[in-house]
């Protein structure tokens, strides 16, 4: 399965921050952001990644990234001429996507939970079923999002971009999967009235097809869209806690990246090493103590 990052975007609504970097370049609290969705990304076990972004900001996603091998998995990047909607990923990724099923998420997307893994797990294999899967959260402001309406067997009966009249309160989070041929589908969206490829129109497709699956994500999970100055802050300041009570990193690539196999004991340790100082670093050098547990 493949996987993609969309990291473009100009950022507006955190500006002054973002008027000289990327949004997703930007740190919640001990990591830059684009680390949380490249967690989630390898959280479901994929290893082959295009990370689309501006020409502007490409450069410096490299510098950060790089070809992804000190996190054990495979990088490559795409430009994003223009932002034309969540839907135009696929039609740029349409090469590097192939004939696999693909997943998707926004680079500002955090995701944290007890059985993530084993949720992600089952998207991946409807994924492999012919089947899209799509993400529902609770949230207390449904007008402001694209929307899911399900029934007593969370099965979708219908999805709507930000609307008036939301038909429930479970958003749909910023995390997609698909089965194989989703470029083929995406390409033949027309644009909306606001002259982009949505992801609603997408998820319509396969919802007509009777082929979208939907998660919930209950209490046991947390979701940020970290596009605002105070879900930044919530954000940082939920990881921050998390990591202080545990005494250990979450989200983290290389711990992930290491824990699934894809790392070895010294590039783990190379990296532990490269930031020994502080205690992103120092949590690194715990988990190559106690192993692959």
């Amino acid at each position: 399965m493949k996987g993609i990052i969309l990291a473009g975007g100009s950022g507006t609504r955190l500006y002054p921050i973002t008027e000289g970097t990327s949004k997703q370049l930007v740190p919640v609290y001990d990591k830059p952001m684009i680390y949380y969705p490249l967690s989630t990304m390898m959280t479901a076990g994929i290893k082959d990644i295009l990370v689309i972004t501006t020409e502007t900001d490409c450069d410096s996603f490299k510098r950060l990234l790089g070809d992804g091998s000190k996190f054990g998995v495979n990088l490559t990047y795409a430009i994003q001429p223009k932002p034309e909607g969540l839907a135009q990923a696929f039609i740029i990724g349409e090469k590097f996507i192939g004939n696999e099923p693909c997943s998707m998420i926004l680079g500002d997307n955090i995701f944290y939970g007890n059985g993530l893994k084993e949720t992600l797990s089952k998207a991946v294999e409807n994924a492999y079923n012919g089947q899209a899967t799509i993400f529902g959260y609770q949230v207390k402001d449904p007008e402001r999002f694209g929307i899911m309406e399900i029934d007593e067997n969370r099965n979708v009966l219908s999805v709507e971009e930000k609307p008036k009249h939301p038909k429930s309160d479970f958003a749909i989070t910023g995390l997609y999967f698909y089965p194989t041929g989703v470029s083929k589908k995406a390409k033949l969206i027309k644009k909306s009235d606001r002259n982009e490829y949505e992801i609603t129109s997408l998820n319509d497709v396969y919802l007509k097809e009777g082929k979208l699956k939907a998660e919930l994500l209950g209490d046991g999970y947390t979701w940020f869209d970290t596009g605002t100055f105070d879900s930044l802050l919530d954000a940082s300041n939920m990881i921050r806690t998390i990591q202080h009570n545990k005494d250990r990193n979450i989200c983290s690539p290389e711990e992930i990246g290491y824990k699934n196999g894809w790392l070895k004991d010294e590039q783990l340790e190379q990296r532990a090493n490269l930031m020994g100082k502080n205690t992103y670093g120092k949590n690194l050098a715990k988990v190559l103590r106690k192993g692959r547990k």
